[in-house]
């Protein structure tokens, strides 16, 4: 017989401390969010799952998916009921049922709902997690493409800016007051350049009304930009195997799992009502770029460093290659010597505790991330995650010895081969025009030198370094011949 499945005729079968502090039916609905996948699931719809908690019943939430039905239909199989299984580094892992969403819709479906919702007089935030590709952006501007191309000529729309856009519109009209606009994705500066995306959308459309439209967009729409944080790994069998225990025998088809750590830093450029996600544990700022640039360069970079040495290593996730004291150490080096040389730290964060909590987080074994995975795109995060930062080094006099490592080890792991012979899983955008490049017959040093002319990853100010890239080609070399523990040993 198959095990119940969680809804709200079967919370009650849940155990108490794992249910909602408040009644999902309660609550009305004050924000819609575009993307309702796991990410947006463990972080911002928690952070409204608390203020609910605390008693704000003006916030529920319309979850919405982009082209495929399957979460939508999820939830709405639950009544919007979810849980979230938190694994820590050390102890018992925790579980809570979240009540907030309290309507699916699907835009390949359903896109005159969602249309309709953001038009809506009780809703006042919008939240995205749509991911880059789903902007539709090339250099921060709006890419017209053939599905923007039909949403302009008025179908019912398909794309995230064409929703975002005809419910302005349609608000605008009905005088339905002001809204904010929330990017949650991980692009720099992402609530200007969804404003950009937005503007360059509504500037195409033409008919009666677009002034006004345009005028809405300019007084009554806000756009914060914001910085988001939580380890949010794919769901296993395994996990639901453990939900289900949990939930005392109650079934979860929509579980996801996070470890504990979870930050929300939001530029406080609201137009109207909003949760009280401060009291939740959210950082309402006006110093965004502070927590990007810590986030980006001390635990960004640091991944990107632990993925490839641990992946040439032969370790399969972040948590086994960080056991390896010599890539600690590396990780260590990375962080103190290069990395925090360039950071002005946020009010009230302090850069050694944030230091070591990022390596805690990395070294939870319970979270299972992938090295591949971390890996993936090199190309077009290297540039903001350690190559920003090398400018800074390089403007002061100093090569940076191991963001140098780290940028050898990304071309190292484009020859898609480990320091055992056997394959990698390469995913770059890239990868079809570098590793040529990189596997070719020639010295190292002309290797390296003829990848840094490749102007989109380096510029033409690094492609002209001639010291940076001897420290390249140093490690590209030790690891080619040496493999990573001979190379950290050495080092």
């Amino acid at each position: 017989m198959p095990a119940p499945q969680l809804s709200l005729a079967t919370l009650g079968s849940v155990p108490t401390a794992a249910r909602p502090a408040y009644d999902p039916r309660d609550l009305r609905i004050g924000l819609v969010h575009l993307g309702a996948g796991a990410f947006f699931r463990a972080h911002q719809a928690c952070y409204t799952h608390a203020v609910a908690a605390a008693g704000d019943s003006n916030w529920g939430i319309m979850a919405t998916s982009q082209r495929s039905p399957e979460v939508a239909d999820q939830l709405s199989a639950q009544d919007g009921l979810y849980s979230v299984l938190e694994r820590p580094t050390r102890g018992a892992p925790k579980i809570d049922v979240v009540g907030v969403i309290r309507r699916t819709a699907c835009a390949a479906r359903e896109p005159e709902d969602i249309v309709a919702a953001l038009a809506d007089p009780a809703v006042h935030v919008v939240t995205l997690t749509v991911t880059e590709k789903g902007y539709r952006a090339v250099g921060g501007r709006l890419h017209v493409d053939s599905d923007v191309e039909a949403d302009l000529l008025g179908r019912p729309p398909a794309t995230v800016v064409g929703q975002l856009v005809r419910g302005l519109q349609r608000r605008a009209a009905a005088g339905a007051g002001p809204i904010t606009l929330i990017s949650c994705d991980n692009l720099s500066d992402n609530g200007t350049i969804l404003r950009q995306l937005v503007r360059d959308f509504a500037e195409r459309l033409t008919g009666p009304g677009t002034d006004i439209l345009q005028d809405f967009i300019e007084r009554h729409t806000t756009f914060p930009s914001t910085m988001v944080d939580r380890i949010v790994p794919a769901t296993a069998d395994s996990d639901r195997a453990e939900v289900q225990r949990l939930l005392s025998g109650v079934r979860d088809d929509a579980a996801v799992v996070a470890e504990p750590f979870s930050q929300w830093v939001i530029a406080d450029e609201f137009g109207g009502p909003r949760p009280s996600w401060e009291a939740a544990g959210a950082i309402l700022t006006t110093d965004v770029a502070g927590y990007e640039r810590v986030k980006l360069r001390l635990l960004n970079a640091t991944h990107s460093l632990i993925a490839y040495l641990g992946a040439l290593a032969g370790y399969r996730t972040i948590a086994e290659a960080l056991a390896d004291a010599r890539i600690e150490q590396a990780a260590r080096q990375l962080i103190d010597d290069d990395q925090l040389p360039t950071i002005v730290a946020p009010d009230g964060l302090d850069l050694i505790d944030y230091r070591e909590s990022v390596l805690d987080r990395f070294a939870n074994p319970a979270l299972g991330h992938r090295t591949a995975q971390v890996a993936m795109d090199g190309s077009q995060k290297l540039p903001q995650r350690v190559l920003s930062a090398v400018r800074e080094r390089r403007a002061h006099g100093v090569v940076p010895s191991m963001a140098a490592l780290l940028v050898a080890a990304w071309m190292r792991f484009l020859i898609g081969r480990d320091d055992n012979g056997d394959a990698l899983q390469v995913s770059d955008p890239m990868a079809e025009r570098l590793t040529p490049m990189l596997t070719r017959a020639a010295p190292d040093r002309d290797v390296v030198r003829e990848v840094f002319a490749v102007h989109e990853i380096f510029g033409a100010d690094l492609a002209d370094d001639t010291d940076l890239m001897d420290a390249v080609a140093y490690w590209f070399d030790a690891l080619r011949r040496h493999g990573v523990e001979q190379t950290l040993k050495g080092a």
